[in-house]
């Protein structure tokens, strides 16, 4: 059966207290819609329609996509009246409806639900609740059998002991949908057009009310403000820090973790406290991950190390390489095998060859590497102009004396070496040696001025 998915976005969000739509609040570096769209994405449907009002126009500009349809709700009288919106788009045999700000609900949650529904049948999610507070309550008769939902600000006090509550998460049978939305009345204490109400009209039309329930609460959430918002991005990195775990990943303290994009993992490695990955990351086997280090975009070969403090955007680091503390590996940073970048260095668009080293406090953009080469301390690449960029280029064995400054574009042959403090301007043959400092002058009898 072909399946169309609306997902009701129009929301202000108000208790946020925000200029930014509440359904583009970010949990895990993504913005709440985005987590719905993915997961709906993985039902495979013809179609996911998106009902968007309060800043419409950025929600369509930070989530467009061929597969979403924007709809737009310009009046929010209700979740009855969004659906109604979507409703000349649907095509399907069944319609899944979800909401922007639930952005936690499992794929198979869904999947189950679906294969509630039917044409004589609707899928209803519904979940157990500590404290229902705020819910619609499901309303069975005597033998179980779902009759009606009721909103808390509707439901008598009997109802409201009611602990199982509605997620507003339906399926249903797609011809059946129009002439329910059709049905649908505004005489309640919101005076709105209550998406619930299809459940007593189904039962009314002699339908089954099927339910699905969640695995907890948290799963249907939906953030109403910040508070609910921290929780919701808590839950996602405690089920994130699962996941890698079952995984084989040893994470030191699983609530000191967090993932904002996705990553894939080898055997056997091992994560310190405060680590944040961002973006697409690859973390091959036996790799080491320093307390507070921030990798982004990177990809970590076997048995690389990255020690304590340091930050990896767009770097690659090869087979038992390492760095850092307190290193910087911004985008084309890439270290050959068993390469060592230590402690305050900074490396852009450079590629260090197999066992090249840079101990400490050192700056190489724009720089192609060769093997073995060692880099001294207080060495920079000079590689902007001030307008444009320059690439240094050093052969295999090359020695940089510390504190020298490499003028790009330059080239040092294999086996080359600079003098310390040299500032280096031209070309080095291979084997030999660069001094380009200032002539040494002592004076003496010098007096040190004296403070007056």
């Amino acid at each position: 059966m072909s399946l169309d998915i609306v997902i009701l976005a129009a929301g202000q969000g108000t208790r946020m207290r925000s200029a930014l739509p509440k359904v583009l609040h970010p949990v895990a570096a993504k913005p709440m819609l985005a987590h719905v769209i993915d997961t709906a994405r993985q039902l495979a449907p013809r179609k996911i329609h998106v009902v968007i009002g309060h800043g419409a126009e950025l929600v369509r500009e930070r989530l467009a996509a061929d597969d979403v349809d924007f709809v737009l709700q310009a009046e929010q009288l209700g979740t009855g009246h969004a659906v109604a919106q979507a409703l000349p788009h649907i095509e399907a045999d069944k319609v899944l409806i979800l909401y922007g700000d639930v952005p936690l609900t499992r794929v198979e949650t869904l999947q189950g639900l679906l294969a509630q529904a039917n044409e004589q049948q609707l899928g209803l999610l519904t979940v157990n609740l500590v404290d229902p507070t705020g819910y619609g309550r499901i309303l069975r008769d005597a033998n179980g059998v779902v009759q009606a939902i009721v909103e808390h600000k509707d439901a008598s006090e009997a109802q409201r002991a009611i602990r199982e509550g509605n997620t507003g998460i339906l399926a249903v049978p797609g011809k059946r949908l129009g002439d329910w939305l059709g049905r649908l009345s505004n005489s309640n204490a919101q005076g709105e057009y209550y998406l619930t109400d299809v459940i007593a009209m189904a039962v009314a039309d002699g339908l089954v009310v099927a339910t699905e329930t969640a695995q907890d609460e948290m799963e249907v959430l939906g953030a109403n403000d910040r508070i609910q918002l921290a929780q919701l991005e808590r839950y996602y990195q405690q089920r994130a820090a699962r996941s890698l775990m079952t995984q084989g990943v040893t994470l030191l303290d699983p609530a000191r973790f967090d993932l904002r994009g996705e990553v894939t993992v080898g055997r056997d490695v091992l994560i310190d406290v405060n680590v944040i990955l961002e973006g697409q990351v690859v973390i091959e086997d036996n790799v080491q991950i320093g307390p507070n280090c921030v990798i982004k975009n990177s990809i970590l070969r076997k048995g690389a190390i990255v020690k304590a403090n340091s930050h990896l955007d767009g770097a690659e680091l090869g087979e038992g390489a390492d760095c850092g503390p307190f290193a910087r590996l911004r985008p084309g940073a890439k270290l050959g095998a068993k390469a060592h970048v230590g402690n305050f260095v900074e490396l852009k668009n450079a590629v260090m060859g197999e066992g090249a080293k840079a101990g400490h406090l050192a700056y190489l953009g724009d720089a192609e590497i060769g093997a073995r080469t060692n880099i001294g301390a207080g060495t920079i690449t000079c590689n902007y102009d001030g307008a444009n960029k320059h690439k240094t280029v050093m052969g295999e064995d090359v020695f940089i004396g510390s504190n020298s400054s490499i003028v790009a574009p330059v080239t040092l042959g294999a086996g080359a070496t600079t003098g310390a403090g040299s500032t280096v301007t031209q070309d080095v043959p291979d084997g030999a040696l660069a001094v380009g400092r200032a002539k040494q002058r002592n004076i003496e009898g010098w007096k040190r001025p004296t403070k007056k």
